[in-house]
């Protein structure tokens, strides 16, 4: 029976210095009692995992994997999100990136440096069992996103050529090992959308470890069909985060946001349920599609707290899984095949 498994939760954003959220140990029986059943765990916390060992030890995951086994978990998704944002990046953003990668680290170094991670983020999935690794791309032509100054004609290819460059040996390492990298179509990445996604796919001739990271509400704020985008690219869909989001534009903010704070733009993350994401639809186009991999909650909610929205995100998610069916609801009715009986039907005698 194909069915989405569920529910998950990615770590992130609930990470604190405070207990139960310091811990992998704690933060895994708090994720537990609120009824989860799985954790994306992001890969440059160390408080989450130990990257370097889990890319080294076999024994040092299988340990890791009975600890969450422990609470009734399972480890179902690695993010290594920072890690590919830094892989390519404008240097107009270096100072604003600085807080992702190791300090003193500058130009090439960076790069060298998200190379090496996301090749031991594959190693360490491995090592997990885990099939997917979500990531943003990285790219250099966010500031370009819209077309003023006039683009010079190449600029865009240039950018895609470079990106695919940088990303090739690493989906190479993926596909060696049995991995996908999911990215997540994100603004700040120059893969942010269907149409980008298509252009880098073509740089890396379809490469089958290049997959998504679905999520919805990245979509919803960009106004792009969310659900066609499920009919579009469904195959390519490898993990799901279950996010909720609105758009509510004024006569102030549109889609651009107009410089505010998250409370005061046009386009905002919710937390599930209180936004305008079409869950039930959606979970049907993805199990239309094929897909049997995990429901993750994302919680990045900018106006309920991370405790209330986390503890209503298991439940939500609970009651949208889908058991497909294995049996028409007319079986009752069928009969057998009889070719000479539909040739009498359709007017073509006996």
């Amino acid at each position: 029976m194909k069915k989405i498994k569920g529910p998950a939760i990615f770590l992130a954003q609930f990470m604190r210095d405070d207990p139960p959220f310091n811990d992998i140990k704690t933060i895994s029986e708090w994720a537990s009692g609120l009824g989860y059943k799985g954790i994306q765990v992001p890969s440059w916390d160390s408080r989450c995992i130990d990257l370097e060992k889990a890319a080294e030890s076999k024994t040092y995951c299988d340990e890791y994997l009975g600890l969450l086994k422990g609470f009734g978990l399972e480890a179902v998704d690695l993010g290594s999100y920072l890690q590919g944002q830094v892989l390519a990046f404008h240097p107009a953003y270096a100072e604003g990136f600085s807080a992702f990668h190791p300090p003193n680290l500058k130009g090439d170094e960076v790069t060298r440096w998200a190379e090496d991670q996301l090749k031991k983020s594959v190693y360490a999935a491995k090592n997990l069992g885990i099939k997917n690794i979500a990531v943003m791309s990285g790219g250099f032509l966010w500031h370009m996103i819209y077309p003023w100054p006039q683009r010079p004609d190449g600029l865009v290819d240039e950018a895609f050529t470079e990106l695919a460059k940088r990303w090739k040996p690493i989906l190479d390492v993926a596909k060696d090992n049995g991995i996908t990298f999911g990215y997540e179509l994100h603004p700040g990445s120059d893969l942010y959308d269907g149409a980008t996604f298509e252009m880098f796919l073509d740089k890396v001739d379809g490469h089958p470890a290049a997959c998504i990271t679905y999520d919805p509400s990245h979509f919803l704020l960009q106004q792009l069909d969310y659900l066609q985008f499920i009919r579009l690219y469904g195959g390519r869909i490898k993990a799901v985060h279950v996010k909720d989001a609105e758009f509510r534009p004024d006569g102030r903010v549109g889609v651009y946001g107009g410089y505010q704070s998250w409370n005061g733009r046009a386009g905002r993350f919710r937390s599930l349920g209180d936004g305008q994401v079409d869950f039930k639809r959606m979970f049907t186009l993805l199990i239309e599609a094929g897909y049997e991999g995990w429901a993750i909650l994302e919680w990045e909610c900018c106006i309920k707290s991370s405790d209330q929205g986390a503890r209503e995100g298991a439940p939500f998610i609970e009651n949208l899984l889908i058991d497909q069916t294995e049996v028409a609801f007319d079986d009752f009715a069928g009969t057998e095949t009889d070719t000479a009986k539909n040739r009498r039907l359709l007017g073509l005698g006996g």
